[in-house]
């Protein structure tokens, strides 16, 4: 675990001081270390102080910050709830924390229009309560959705179980208002579904993680619920024919709005945790959910069902309702608590490769984890081959340790070789970005680098993140 000297870093300029103050009042500002801690973390452990913390609660404070910041060099790293696993966060060069945890309204749903206007602090799931009252969900809808921000989720591109039918926030926003590095705010996209005036500004700033400009308002593309829903679980001898099983799924014309995996390690550790009805002989399971008109729903879970009934199938069950249906995704849920009770740390990286080279991943990861004793437990997004790899470690265990990386760095390796990324959703921040030159080629990155330069010629805005420096 890479943690900060508790140290403090110097102290901001008194000029800083003054401008915020005048600007945010002393409830919107923070400089005491005590205060000012808790807003230097996220879900990676990494940690740093920062030298204040601003919560702002309009656009034309971010602005106002944002070229402060710019005009004195000082480093600015925007924050929603911290829910992040890569250190994108964390602002360890010191300076300010943005916090967006104040702007949290919801300014508009336009059912006519099937689109929703938010400010980056609401929650996932304060939004999807709000659009659901209208018949609408917005696909997005990562694990943490209880708590992790809608800035947050448009920062990382975090997507969750749905986007295998429904995409990830990038198909799912339509526009956006943001403050670039040199305080200036633009909008960017169309309230329209179709639009091709000037480049897409849009799908840049989504996934950037606050290195290039600061979502201020989204405008986000909603999609009826469904009428109907259904929900499957199969259980295979081994990875290999669940693996098998997704192939054959995708393949074919009925997509599911989810696909979900564990392997044998990852079914271990649930059972270890809690009672759940797994055959002792389970090697793998699939979580096959399909949506749509319910006078077609049967057909296409039962067309899903055959499918999915590949060679060492052992059985494929069907909720037959909304208690039963919970139960199955229950299995899933308990995943994350299992895992925290086997190991002290758990390094969780978030691979994708094509769907149909999951089993040459699978076979890799079974050999990197004999090769280096490193207990590795995979579970994931299988309909996009986005499988999240599971480290299990103890960070007190130098050796252990040093195993670890080297796994990692293998794997990397591994994921680039089979045509695939190093991130689907938690995006680089810290932890990832000194990886990223495997994955990007010299001429791209240099130009991804121009990109973040005419963005925020000062450096200003999260600086370390997501790319290697020049």
């Amino acid at each position: 675990m890479s943690t900060s000297s508790p140290s403090p870093p110097p102290e901001l300029p008194i000029q800083a001081l003054h401008e915020l103050n005048a600007l945010l009042g002393a409830e919107g500002l923070l400089t005491d270390p005590a205060d000012c801690w808790p807003y230097g973390y996220d879900n990676s452990r990494q940690q740093a102080l920062p030298q204040a913390v601003v919560l702002v609660t309009e656009s034309a404070q971010v602005s106002a910050v944002v070229s402060l910041c710019n005009r004195l060099c000082i480093p600015l790293t925007a924050r929603g709830r911290g829910t992040g696993t890569t250190g994108a966060t964390v602002p360890d060069r010191g300076g300010i924390v943005l916090s967006f945890e104040r702007m949290r309204r919801i300014l508009r749903i336009d059912a006519a229009n099937r689109l929703a206007v938010v400010e980056p602090g609401v929650t996932n799931e304060a939004l999807q309560q709000a659009v659901g009252e209208s018949g609408f969900f917005w696909p997005p809808d990562p694990t943490s959705a209880p708590v992790c921000t809608i800035g947050g989720n448009l920062a990382c591109n975090a997507a969750g179980p749905r986007a295998v039918k429904y995409g990830t926030p990038r198909e799912n926003t339509l526009g956006l208002t943001a403050v670039t590095g040199a305080g200036e705010s633009i909008r960017t996209g169309v309230f329209t579904t179709k639009g091709v005036v000037g480049y897409d500004l849009t799908r840049l700033i989504i996934g950037s993680e606050g290195t290039l400009a600061l979502i201020t308002q989204a405008t986000l593309k909603l999609t009826p619920l469904p009428e109907a829903k259904r929900t499957l679980r199969a259980t295979y001898r081994d990875i290999k024919a669940a693996a098998t099983a997704v192939s054959a799924i995708m393949a074919q014309p009925v997509t599911p709005c989810a696909l979900e995996l564990m392997d044998r390690a990852a079914l271990d550790a649930v059972r270890s945790y809690s009672d759940q009805d797994l055959p002792a002989d389970t090697g793998a399971l699939l979580m096959i959910e399909v949506d749509g008109p319910a006078h077609c729903i049967d057909e296409a879970a039962q067309t899903l069902a055959q499918v999915a009934r590949v060679e060492d199938c052992q059985e494929i069950n069907e909720a037959q309702d909304a208690a039963a249906r919970a139960a199955i995704w229950k299995t899933r849920q308990a995943l994350a608590p299992a895992l925290r009770r086997m190991a002290p740390k758990r390094i969780n990286e978030d691979v994708v490769v094509p769907v149909s080279r999951m089993l040459e991943l699978i076979d890799g990861l079974e050999r990197l984890s004999r090769e280096t004793g490193i207990r590795i437990v995979n579970f994931g997004h299988a309909g996009n081959g986005n499988i999240h790899v599971n480290l299990l470690v103890d960070p007190d265990d130098t050796k252990e340790m040093a195993r670890a990386d080297k796994c990692l760095d293998a794997l990397f390796d591994m994921v680039i070789e089979l045509d695939g990324s190093i991130s689907g959703e938690h995006g680089i921040g810290i932890a990832k970005r000194d990886f990223v030159e495997r994955e990007i080629d010299p001429v791209t990155l240099r130009l991804m680098q121009d990109i973040k330069r005419q963005f925020d010629p000062n450096g200003v805005l999260n600086p370390g993140k997501s790319l290697p420096a020049p």
